[in-house]
C-alpha cells in the first residue's frame, strides 16, 4: 500500500509541476500581450501604431504576415495620411477598401472572427502580393459602436495555428483594443490635419505647403527625382466679390479648389496660399508633365461655368505659372524653396500679363 501511495504522490507532484509550469508560461504570455496592449494604447500616431502592429506584435506572436484592411469609402483616411506625409507604399500590409462587399465571401460572416485554412479565393484580398500567402488565418473584424471600421488579418505558416473550432475570446479582446486605438490615432491625425488645412476650401493651407515643399526638396535631392510647382490665381476674383458678394466669392474658391484637386494624384499637394491663390506641388513630375496637368486644370475651370447658390452661374478662369526643378541644385533647402516658388510666381505674373486664362512655364 505504501508503495502505491508513494507512486501516487509522485504522479500528483509531477502533474502539479506541469500545471505550475503551464501557469507560469500562460502568465508570461499574458504579460507579453498586456505589454502589447499598452504599446497600442501609447501609440502617438498612425505610423507608431502600424510599426507596433506589423513589426513588434507580428514578430513576437510568430505571425507572418499581419495585415490591416480599413474601410475608407470617401478616401478620407488616405488623403489625410498623404497630407501628413505618411507614404502608403511603405506599408504593403495596409489595405484600403471602399465597402464591405470587397471582402467577398467573408462579407456576411464578419460579425465574429473567422478562423480557417487559407484559400486564395476566400482570403487573397487580405494578403495581397507581394506578401507570401499564409497556411492558416484569423480574420478579426474591428468594430466601433456597432459599425465595422476594418479587419485585422493574422496569418501563420502553421496550418494548425488557426482552426475553425478554436475559441475566439482572446482575439476578440485583442481586436477590440486595436479598434479603439485605431480610432484614437485616426482622430489624432485628423486633428493634426485640421491644423494644416484651409477651413474655407478644405485643401491644405500655406503652412502645410511650405513645410511639405522643404521635405520634398530634400527627398528629391536624395532620390534624384524631379519636382514641379504650379502657382494658380483666379482671374478677376475681386470683381466677382464686388459684384456678387463675398459669399459667392467663397463658393467660387471652394469650387475652383475642388476642380484643381480632381486633376491631381494622391501624392501631390494642393494648398491655398491666401486670397485667390493656390499652389500645387507635383511629385516626380518633369516640366512637360506639369504643363499638361496645368492645362487640364485651366480647361476644367474655364470650360464649365460654376453653379452658385440661388441658381446663379459664373464663368471663371485661372492663370497658372509652372516651374520645375531637378535634383542638382545644392543651395540650402530654405533658399531653394523660396527661389522655386518665386519662379512659379513670376511665370504666373507673365500668364496674367499676357491676357490671363493661360498656362506659362518659368524661364
Amino acid at each position: 500500500m505504501s508503495r502505491e501511495l508513494v507512486a501516487e504522490n509522485r504522479r500528483l507532484q509531477a502533474q502539479l509541476s506541469q500545471l505550475l509550469e503551464q501557469a507560469e508560461h500562460n502568465q508570461q504570455i499574458l504579460r507579453r500581450h498586456q505589454a502589447f496592449d499598452l504599446q497600442f494604447i501609447a501609440a502617438s500616431g498612425f505610423r507608431d501604431l502600424l510599426e507596433t502592429l506589423f513589426q513588434s506584435f507580428a514578430r513576437a506572436s510568430g505571425l507572418d504576415p499581419v495585415t490591416l484592411s480599413l474601410l475608407d469609402p470617401e478616401y478620407e483616411i488616405r488623403r489625410m495620411l498623404a497630407g501628413l506625409d505618411i507614404s502608403l507604399s511603405a506599408w504593403p500590409q495596409l489595405i484600403f477598401v471602399q465597402d464591405e462587399s470587397e471582402f467577398g465571401e467573408l462579407a456576411g460572416r464578419l460579425s465574429r472572427p473567422v478562423l480557417a485554412d487559407y484559400t486564395e479565393q476566400m482570403h487573397g484580398a487580405m494578403f495581397p502580393e507581394p506578401l507570401r500567402p499564409p497556411a492558416s488565418v484569423a480574420i478579426m473584424p474591428l468594430l466601433r459602436r456597432g459599425q465595422m471600421i476594418g479587419c485585422l488579418n493574422l496569418g501563420s505558416r502553421d496550418k494548425g495555428r488557426f482552426l475553425p473550432g478554436m475559441g475566439t475570446d482572446f482575439i476578440e479582446h485583442r481586436a477590440s483594443i486595436i479598434a479603439i486605438c485605431l480610432e484614437n490615432v485616426i482622430n489624432n491625425e485628423r486633428l493634426k490635419h485640421i491644423g494644416l488645412t484651409d477651413p474655407l476650401t478644405g485643401v491644405n493651407n500655406r503652412r502645410y505647403v511650405e513645410r511639405r515643399l522643404l521635405e520634398e526638396l530634400g527627398r528629391s535631392r536624395r532620390q534624384g527625382y524631379a519636382l514641379s510647382c504650379m502657382y494658380i490665381d483666379i482671374d478677376h476674383f475681386k470683381k466677382i466679390n464686388d459684384s456678387l458678394g463675398h459669399q459667392a466669392g467663397d463658393e467660387v474658391l471652394r469650387e475652383v479648389a475642388g476642380r484643381i484637386k480632381a486633376e491631381l494624384r494622391l501624392s501631390d499637394a494642393l494648398g491655398r496660399f491666401g486670397g485667390e491663390e493656390f499652389v500645387v506641388l507635383l511629385i516626380e513630375a518633369e516640366l512637360d508633365d506639369a504643363m499638361s496637368v496645368a492645362e487640364r486644370i485651366r480647361q476644367s475651370v474655364s470650360e464649365q461655368p460654376l453653379q452658385l447658390a440661388g441658381g446663379h452661374t459664373q464663368a471663371v478662369t485661372v492663370s497658372i505659372g509652372v516651374a520645375s526643378l531637378g535634383s542638382s541644385d545644392k543651395s540650402p533647402l530654405d533658399v531653394l524653396s523660396q527661389a522655386f516658388l518665386a519662379r512659379a510666381d513670376r511665370a504666373l505674373y507673365r500668364a496674367k500679363s499676357d491676357g490671363r486664362n493661360r498656362v506659362v512655364a518659368a524661364a
